[in-house]
């Protein structure tokens, strides 16, 4: 039976909406704007906190909202996936503290609901688990890794978990003179927790249970519980080359491969999983381009949504480092090195549909904005830049 150009048009046009509509949804709608909250260093800077932005997702530019809330150093911002709520370290040495705040979404005002102590030395990185119930906080100077639950009303409670990272001290005397836990992420299980611990050349690997919000350390070759007492070389944990000071991680959608930043090595270890906590190294390549030979310290590793290219910050060099990542070994090979326009690109983030790279110049004020090229997943500067005292964090509110 023929059917006529008209009639297959139709059936082509309306196809999709009859799927949509057997399976109850409806397309989803496109989104045009989200809120971001940039956080800083106030110390000996003319910052006051954490400051809004409105960012186009159609264009990457950012436009200023103003000062979201004045509080000292709020070296790492999260916002909750509810979007009620927000949550910053406050890195002010001995007194370092967690501070939970109400959001107001379409002003991106914060208000303080409460702060505790962080049970560490200078936090520097703060996240939740998967349910959004707690926040994990990995403390830099004193290598402690603390968890906090998130209250009904937004505020958090007493600290449910406190550890101190445990194992073999890298060869750095001066970096690596004890342990410093610089990040801190949970498993898509929700069952482990992982921390990249700097002065220990090691990603350590706890366990976590989600209903009680504790911490256990995870014992290798093993079907204990988790013993405090275990031996730092019986522990789970993948490690790293000596003196790589690892300081961010990223992982593959599939979990099966793991990247993690050096900051003292300016490198990226590839590591393979193989389901059981256990990493083994594949390959390490370096983020500097060729003949670079002045100070760097690696900052910030993501991975593109697509899982297609990896990208990671070079402070000293002062560039993006863009990576292509193989599908199937998980390896890395070095597309460019881009440079961010600006001094020490503490951190940057890629926006939620992977069209742009937002960089944060800690030393220049700035926020540079990068197209990234939907084929290559090269980085062009758009010329957008958002003026922002020392910002070293980038959050978007995926809840609006």
């Amino acid at each position: 039976m023929k059917i006529t150009r008209r009639i297959f048009a139709l059936l082509v046009f309306a196809l999709p909406v009859v799927l949509f509509s057997l399976a109850g949804r409806r397309p989803p709608a496109a989104r045009h704007a989200y809120l971001v909250l940039v956080g800083t260093y106030t110390n000996k800077t003319q910052s006051k906190g954490i400051y809004a932005f409105s960012y186009d997702a159609e264009t990457g530019k950012l436009t200023p909202q103003g000062l979201a809330a004045e509080t000292p150093d709020p070296s790492f911002v999260a916002i909750q996936p509810s979007g009620q709520y927000a949550y910053a370290v406050n890195e002010t040495g001995e007194q370092s503290t967690v501070s939970a705040f109400r959001l107001e979404a379409h002003s991106g005002k914060l208000t303080l609901l409460n702060q505790l102590p962080a049970l560490g030395r200078d936090p520097c990185y703060v996240t939740f688990d998967r349910t959004g119930k707690f926040v994990l906080v990995a403390n830099y100077t004193s290598g402690t890794v603390a968890v906090f639950p998130i209250l009904a009303d937004g505020k958090l409670g007493a600290h449910t978990a406190l550890l101190a990272d445990l194992g073999t001290l890298g060869p750095n005397k001066e970096r690596q003179e004890g342990p410093h836990a610089h990040w801190i992420a949970v498993s898509t299980n929700n069952r482990s927790v992982y921390v990249a611990d700097l002065g220990l050349d090691r990603v350590l690997v706890y366990k976590f249970d989600a209903a009680q919000g504790t911490l256990t350390r995870a014992e290798a070759n093993s079907s204990a519980t988790g013993a405090t007492s275990a031996k730092p070389k019986d522990l789970f944990s993948a490690i790293l080359s000596p003196g790589t000071g690892p300081r961010h991680v990223a992982f593959s959608h599939d979990g099966n491969f793991m990247y993690v930043l050096g900051e003292m090595s300016s490198t990226v270890t590839v590591f393979a999983g193989d389901g059981r906590q256990t990493y083994r190294p594949q390959q390490t390549i370096s983020t500097l381009p060729a003949g670079f030979s002045g100070r760097n310290d690696s900052a910030e590793i993501a991975l593109h949504p697509n899982g297609k290219w990896l990208y990671a910050s070079n402070r000293g060099n002062d560039t993006i480092a863009v990576f292509a990542v193989d599908p199937g070994k998980g390896t890395l090979r070095l597309l460019e090195t881009v440079p961010t326009g600006g001094q020490e690109p503490r951190h940057f983030a890629i926006d939620p549909a992977g069209n742009y790279l937002l960089a944060e110049n800690q030393h220049s004020d700035t926020i540079a904005t990068f197209r990234i090229n939907a084929e290559s997943g090269r980085l062009t500067a758009t010329g957008d830049v958002a003026e922002v005292p020392s910002p070293v964090c980038l959050a978007f509110d995926l809840a609006q």
